[in-house]
């Protein structure tokens, strides 16, 4: 653990900057884990993130759209936030690898891939514990961004990534409340 007030890992000390959000959630850790990983009904309720499509290597959809340690996927996010297309210039995109998918400690991970890492390497984590004052679910969602394209996200698109990140923590919040 980080530190005694959250459930995500360290992370390496060769990152440029990170964008963070967290929610307290009114519902079950149980129920906002399913919600957080069925990627396919995003687009129903998330903002930010509008998009998952599990790869292969080379970016084709497979069949099979089950998250899974070691597959890749292309993410596609909308900044700002917002639910329907993005227009121009409102969007971007991801191609990573899941790197943790860990349902005994509700905490799932991914980083870039296709990209040689002194270019651009991130790292995302979100982890689902027990808040222990309210009982509530503490959703906590951290990225990191490394090399040398690392300082041109920051400088075109860091404030817009931490406004997303703020709506994706807002936007499970409340699928998590309603259902």
């Amino acid at each position: 653990m980080a530190d005694n007030n959250t459930h995500l890992p360290p992370l390496g000390s060769d990152f440029v900057f990170t964008v963070s959000s967290s929610a307290l959630i009114d519902a079950p850790r149980e129920k906002v884990w399913s919600i957080l990983l069925d990627f396919s009904s995003y687009k129903e309720w998330s903002t930010f993130a509008r998009s998952f499509t599990i790869t292969d290597a080379s970016g084709n959809p497979l069949p099979d759209q089950t998250p899974a340690e070691g597959k890749y996927m292309a993410i596609k996010v909308n900044m700002p936030p917002k639910l329907g297309e993005p227009g121009w210039f409102g969007s971007g995109s991801a191609f990573v690898t899941i790197s943790t998918l860990d349902p005994e400690n509700y905490r799932a991970a991914w980083k870039t891939a296709g990209m040689p890492y002194f270019i651009l390497h991130t790292e995302r984590w979100q982890a689902l514990s027990v808040d222990e004052t309210t009982g509530k679910t503490k959703y906590e969602n951290i990225e990191a961004f490394g090399g040398l394209a690392a300082y041109l996200v920051r400088l075109f698109v860091g404030t817009k990534l931490k406004v997303g990140f703020v709506a994706a923590a807002e936007c499970l919040k409340k699928r998590a409340e309603e259902k």
